[in-house]
């Protein structure tokens, strides 16, 4: 069993809790459906945010989804002048059999355009 990292974003519309929880929700269902994964094959997971958001962390939205045993962490990404706002990233460590060229990174919303080349 090898240790690999699954790389995603998305973006939100407005910087308002339940939207956040939404979106969030949304990246982590679709990582775990794109890799065949549940919660219990996730070592860890680092979410980040752009500086403009502030209503929540993304890893409480990521507990709602059954990741209560699972080490998560949130941290603010660089303010970088003209990089895309109100992104939400993650890294999520995990167990898996897949080889490195079989793990499928996603990017949703908005999010598409920093990684079009892994893209879904």
């Amino acid at each position: 069993m090898a240790v690999r990292a699954i790389r995603g974003a998305t973006t939100l519309e407005i910087d308002e809790r339940d939207h956040l929880h939404q979106r969030t929700q949304e990246l982590v269902e679709a990582i775990l459906r794109e890799n065949s994964l549940t919660p219990d094959d996730v070592i860890s997971a680092f979410f980040t945010c752009t500086p403009d958001i502030t209503s929540d962390f993304p890893a409480a939205a990521a507990r709602q989804l059954g990741f209560g045993a699972v080490p998560l962490m949130c941290g603010q990404e660089m303010a970088v002048p003209g990089a895309l706002e109100q992104v939400v990233r993650v890294m999520m460590h995990i167990e898996t059999e897949a080889s490195r060229d079989q793990i499928v990174h996603v990017y949703l919303h908005d999010a598409v355009s920093l990684r079009r080349d892994l893209a879904q």
